[in-house]
């Protein structure tokens, strides 16, 4: 089986399952890329560049048109495209699958963040259209594919999971030092430790939520280890009980990091950061999707009380801090990381992926 995919960029974080799903289909896997490498750098991503090809294409206002002539290889038996209504070509494409005699895989979240909780409850119309003249789809979250299978219900759909890349090492690791002596070697002394690790890049963070609750939280008890920059990141130095360690690329650093850490915290604009820190065992704290409080669709993989903890509010959020215990902490993050262990890999995304081109040649 031969295949195309069109996306934006590879991020470092997706070179495994493609390596993993070029080697379930046997044959070739052509990847495209529509952002130059140079785009790609400056919005924060880590890209690989080897084996992927760059298509040419014109972008006017959030709408794209790409070359199709590069996908149409008289070999490629199924395209996979972006599940995005505003890329003219796959229109295109779709509408003319009697004359170029291609299977169409749309892949994406399936959703919008920005307008989720619109199109929870009703789905976007273009992309209801776009979905009918399809294949099938790669959708990342159960919940979102289950969505459009209520719609679709004959549709090959498949809910990827979205993973990070060296997951499965994140979740096997074992720290050479207890939690102790890493807390001593990294000079933090508090009781309980939150990390958040992301970049400063959005107001959607809710950074101002965050620095109210370092705010409010008793210093001695409570500590907070910082790993990322970015332009909205507010001075950190006044706080004794935050350790900043910025932009950091030491990965034995990081990990040490997050073995002395006890939960992942973070407001808002949630995504992979929650596969980083379940593969990590530790339990995800943030508020509740709302109007105000956006979210990826990784926020599915917080089950309240079980992986993580939602907040219902800033009150809630402090009242909820102030009355855990490390035990339950603990058996959250455990919960968290065998999650990531059997349905957040690179093997278990390219076998879900490959299971729906089985279905659709």
């Amino acid at each position: 089986m031969n295949i195309s995919i069109l996306q934006p960029e590879v991020p470092h974080y997706r070179i495994s399952f493609f390596q993993q799903l070029k080697q379930l289909l046997k044959g070739e896997e052509n990847v495209y890329v529509y952002n130059s490498l140079k785009s790609s750098k400056k919005q924060g991503f880590n890209v690989d560049v080897s084996d992927i090809s760059y298509i040419p294409n014109i972008k006017r206002g959030g709408f794209l048109i790409y070359n199709p002539f590069y996908l149409l290889n008289s070999k490629t038996d199924v395209l996979v495209l972006m599940f995005h209504f505003a890329h003219f070509t796959t229109w295109l494409l779709l509408l003319t699958k009697w004359l170029h005699r291609k299977k169409i895989i749309l892949w994406g979240q399936g959703i919008s963040v920005k307008r989720y909780l619109d199109e929870e409850h009703k789905p976007n119309l273009l992309m209801k259209w776009q979905l009918s003249l399809a294949d099938g789809a790669w959708i990342y979250m159960p919940k979102e594919k289950e969505q459009w299978q209520r719609i679709f219900p004959k549709k090959p759909l498949a809910a990827l999971g979205n993973t990070i890349a060296g997951a499965v090492d994140m979740v096997n690791y074992q720290p050479s030092y207890t939690k102790e002596e890493l807390k001593q070697k990294y000079g933090i002394m508090q009781d309980i430790i939150f990390i958040y690790c992301a970049r400063f890049n959005t107001p959607l963070r809710r950074i101002d939520i965050w620095e109210r609750v370092i705010n409010e939280l008793d210093a001695h008890k409570y500590g907070f280890i910082v790993i990322g920059d970015g332009e909205s990141k507010p001075d950190l130095k006044k706080y004794a009980n935050v350790y900043d360690y910025g932009l950091l690329y030491d990965d034995s650093v990081k990990r040490e990091l997050f073995a002395v850490a006890d939960v992942y915290f973070q407001v808002a604009w949630m995504g992979l950061s929650i596969v980083e820190a379940m593969a990590y065992g530790k339990p995800v704290f943030t508020f509740k999707r709302t109007e105000e409080i956006k979210q990826g669709v990784e926020y599915d993989y917080i089950r309240h009380g079980e992986t993580g903890l939602l907040f219902n509010d800033y009150s809630d959020c402090i009242n909820q801090i102030n009355s855990i215990n490390k035990q339950y902490i603990s058996e959250m993050g455990s919960k968290a990381r065998e999650l990531i262990r059997i349905s957040a890999t690179p093997s278990s995304m390219a076998n879900n992926a490959y299971s729906l081109l089985e279905k659709i040649i």
